[in-house]
Order: C-alpha cells, then sequence, then structure tokens
C-alpha cells in the first residue's frame, strides 16, 4: 500500500521536483530496509501444543529463542516434553518403540503441533496417534517419515547416549542414521531399500533351506544388496570424516590436550565387488543360519581415546567426555551442511555431567536454541547461563 502511494505521487511529481521527493524515497529505505532486517534477525520462538501426550491432557508451550529450562521432581513429564519435539523431528519416540504408549491412559488419540522458524522459512508439523499414524508438513499429509526428516534438525543427549560406545554396533549405526538423515534424505530412502531387499534375501535363504529353492537365485537379491550397500557406505564415510575432523579438535579442548579423540569407520562394503565377493563365499554358511551375516547392516565404529577404546577400557569420565565431544560435533556438523545451528534437546542434563563438564558443553551451544530438563534449577543457574533463558516448572503434566 506505501509502494502504490510513492508511485502515484512520483508519477504527479515533475521532473523539475525530484527533491522533493528525497523524504518519501530515506522513508521507503528505511521502511523496507529496516523491516527486512528486523524480520531476518527477530527469531519468532519455537512452539509447540500437545494433547493427550503421555500425562499431559492440554498443554501449549511457547519457547524461548535460546535456552528453555524444564524443570521439577522425577516422573512429573519433564521427558515427555524433550520426547514429543524429538517425535516431530523424526516420526518416532527416542523411548520405546510401542507408539500407543505415548497416548495418555485412557485416551484414543494423541496429537503434538509444532511450529518452527528456520533462517530461509517457517514452518508447521502435525502427528496424530490413533489405530493409524498420520504426519502433516505445513498442511499437507504425508507417506513417507523420510519427507518428514530433515525439516526440523534436532541433536539429543540422553543418560543412554552413553551406550552409543558400551553397547553394540547397532547404537552405533543408529546414531549415523539419524545425524545423516536430516541432511540427505537419499541416505534414508536407499537405508529403507536396503532393509527390505535384506529382508526378502533372508526370506528366500530360508525357502532355500527349507523348500529346496536354487541357489542361483540369490545373485538377483546379492547384486541390488551390494549396489544399495556401496551407496549408503559413500554417505557413511563421508559424515564419519567430518566427524573425525570435528572431534579431534573439541576432544583436545575439553581435555586441555591431555587426550586425542578419534573414530575408526569398520566396513565391508566400500566396493561393491568386494562385497559380492563376500555375500558368495558365506552363501553356505547364510543358507545353514537363514539370515545374511555380512553387510553394511553390521557395520560399526570404534571410538578411541590415545589408541584405546573407549567402550571397553574408558574411565566412566572419559566415557561421559567422549559422549559429549561426539555431540558437539555432530551439532556442528549440522551447522556446517545447513547454515544454522539445530535445535539441542539434553535430557537430564545436569545427572550425566560434572560442574567442569557442563560448562565445557555450554560454551559450544551458546548460539543454539537449547531445551534442557533437569531437577534442581540452581545448579544450571549458578554455570551463569545469562539473562536470554527461560524457566519452566512442571508438575504432573502441568507446566507452569
Amino acid at each position: 500500500m506505501i509502494i502504490e502511494i510513492i508511485v502515484s505521487c512520483i508519477m504527479k511529481k515533475e521532473k523539475g521536483n525530484v527533491i522533493a521527493l528525497l523524504p518519501i524515497g530515506v522513508f521507503l529505505i528505511l521502511y523496507l530496509g529496516l523491516g527486512i532486517l528486523f524480520e531476518y534477525i527477530m527469531k519468532i520462538p519455537m512452539g509447540f501444543n500437545l494433547t493427550n501426550f503421555r500425562n499431559y491432557n492440554e498443554q501449549i508451550i511457547n519457547l524461548n529463542p535460546h535456552i528453555n529450562i524444564f524443570y521439577g521432581n522425577n516422573a512429573q513429564g519433564k521427558t515427555n516434553v524433550i520426547e514429543s519435539i524429538f517425535l516431530c523431528g523424526f516420526g518416532k519416540s527416542f523411548r520405546t518403540f510401542k507408539e500407543k504408549e505415548m497416548i495418555q491412559l485412557g485416551k484414543d488419540y494423541t496429537q503434538v503441533e509444532l511450529q518452527y522458524q528456520k533462517s530461509d522459512r517457517s514452518g508447521k508439523i502435525k502427528i496424530l496417534l490413533a489405530n493409524k499414524k498420520q504426519v502433516e508438513v505445513n498442511g499437507v499429509k504425508i507417506k513417507k517419515l523420510s519427507e518428514l526428516v530433515g525439516n526440523l534438525n534436532l541433536v539429543i543427549f540422553t543418560p543412554d547416549d552413553i551406550q552409543i560406545l558400551k553397547s553394540g554396533p547397532a547404537e552405533r549405526r543408529r546414531f549415523l542414521d539419524m545425524m545423516i538423515g536430516q541432511l540427505r534424505p537419499n541416505y534414508v530412502y536407499t537405508l529403507n531399500l536396503y532393509i527390505k531387499t535384506l529382508e526378502q534375501r533372508n526370506n528366500y535363504l530360508r525357502q532355500i533351506k527349507e523348500e529346496n529353492k536354487p541357489e542361483e537365485m540369490l545373485e538377483i537379491w546379492d547384486e541390488k544388496l551390494a549396489e544399495y550397500a556401496v551407496t549408503i557406505w559413500k554417505y557413511r564415510n563421508e559424515f564419519i570424516e567430518k566427524l573425525k575432523k570435528k572431534i579431534k579438535v573439541i576432544h583436545m579442548q575439553i581435555t586441555n590436550e591431555k587426550e586425542e579423540l578419534k573414530i575408526v569407520y569398520l566396513s565391508e562394503c566400500e566396493n561393491k565387488e568386494n562385497y559380492l565377493n563376500i555375500l558368495k563365499q558365506r552363501r553356505k554358511l547364510d543358507i545353514i543360519k537363514g539370515f545374511t551375516t555380512k553387510g553394511i547392516h553390521r557395520d560399526d565404529f570404534q571410538t578411541l581415546i590415545n589408541e584405546k577404546e573407549v567402550g571397553n577400557y574408558g574411565s566412566q569420565g572419559q566415557q561421559r567426555t567422549s559422549i559429549l565431544t561426539l555431540k558437539i560435533a555432530e551439532l556442528y556438523v549440522i551447522y556446517d551442511e545447513i547454515g544454522e545451528y539445530p535445535i539441542l534437546l539434553l535430557d537430564d542434563f545436569m545427572s550425566e555431567l560434572d560442574e567442569n563438564r557442563r560448562k565445557s558443553f555450554l560454551q559450544y551451544i551458546k548460539d543454539t536454541q537449547v531445551i534442557i530438563t533437569c531437577t534442581d534449577k540452581m545448579e544450571l543457574e549458578e554455570l551463569n547461563l545469562g539473562k536470554d533463558y527461560q524457566l519452566y516448572q512442571v508438575q504432573e503434566g502441568i507446566i507452569i
């Protein structure tokens, strides 16, 4: 409307009266320029609505663009807040494989609606869990979770993350899959194709054993499996190399250059022909066992401190510091990829790290939006968080 008025005035003025238009021109520049600048700098805080989610009946939560602290006694619903945000990012829970557990007892559905703001766009995610799961992104229903992942970039840190180091390879693959899936949509697509092909091959292996089906037919599945495996390997290797560079610098800083942390990717799927040969060599064993014993689904990576494996030989302090380093590195890898920091979810943050590690961690995350849960707000406030943070007290599924 303002532009229309100015254009109208210009058309009515004669050439000799250009100077008279200068105040209007200056106003236009200031109006548009400052407006754009304000819109760019002023981020809309993320907000979300919970309905029948775990122990929440109806809850609207508006978040601070920087630090958000949810505090209260145990079993009040703090982790449920983290879980609901994670659900919107990945379409699943990090706590359970049973989606019905997220529906409040006595209710037949739960719904989470989340609004977010990125530097280049805003968005809205809605997830309904009932007899069937329905997911909407910006009002459009999606059929595949790969269409959801990456809209809301997240890094999560929970007490169970220590299992990335101490547990089996599946936990480490899950860590990689979550990180890469947010940044490379084709990775999720290819991984799903691999899993389906693997299931088909395993079914046929059992048919060979039980029904004497011809072994030669396995070559069809082997070819597809090898093709997908090499593509997945390329993605994983790319991001492990990115993590390596970040990890080395970050861990040196956290440990005052006393420890060198590195990760080593363990895989046999770097080369298609090599993997096809492995499948052929292990065919008899695979038939006996009834499943595929080698492949990208068996990948792993080692985490080493000064050349010693952390999960088996590291102290508890070293393990916690290593996970801390790994999560900070993940944060920065995502930043390098998309040009902005992901949202950081810290569940039960205080219990896992001593004061020095908390301070080290917080100095790396000052530029990102953080959601923290803890039992004692005083301990966090003592860490000099600055002025830009918001406190939320949680009591029996109600945020005060």
